[in-house]
């Protein structure tokens, strides 16, 4: 379903089916992140080759675009892993070169609609759990697909 409306937010094309990829590759990536808590690289990394070769092939012009967006999303969640490895996995900032590559500069809107989303439901397990619940681990997958999501599914949410 969600692929359908990421393909019709598309002209059709290259972009259109790219759009569909995208969306089935994270509803799959989220359904694993939120049950297991780990984003695989089986997933993830072939979706990231399929995606820079479609970028080649189809939009030669925009690859730097979309490599440099990518490395600045992958980057923004890679220090707080730096940090800590509870803050931020590495499936999370894998996830957000994916969508960077995708994306290309709308990646930002994505992470920010990802961030901001997570907040409440952060705050809520923090009422509900107390102290207990500052070291439970909360998966950001889900989040990052939701807002990449949005991002391709409504036009003009992520400039």
């Amino acid at each position: 379903m969600l692929a359908c409306l990421a393909f019709a937010g598309y002209p059709l094309g290259a972009g259109a089916a790219i759009a569909a990829f995208l969306a089935a590759v994270l509803v799959l990536i989220a359904a694993i992140d939120f049950q297991t808590r780990r984003i695989p690289n089986r997933v993830v990394l072939p979706a990231m080759a399929i995606v820079l070769i479609a970028d080649l092939a189809f939009w030669p012009g925009r690859t730097p675009e979309f490599l440099l967006a990518a490395l600045v999303a992958g980057a923004l969640l890679l220090i707080p892993n730096l940090i800590s490895s509870s803050w931020m996995g590495m499936g999370d900032v894998k996830l957000a070169v994916l969508v960077g590559l995708v994306l290309g500069w709308t990646v930002i809107g994505a992470l920010l609609i990802a961030f901001i989303s997570v907040l409440p439901v952060a705050l809520v397990m923090m009422i509900r759990g107390g102290t207990a619940a500052r070291k439970a681990a909360l998966p950001f997958g889900p989040f990052i697909a939701f807002g990449a999501l949005a991002v391709l599914i409504v036009p003009g949410l992520g400039r």
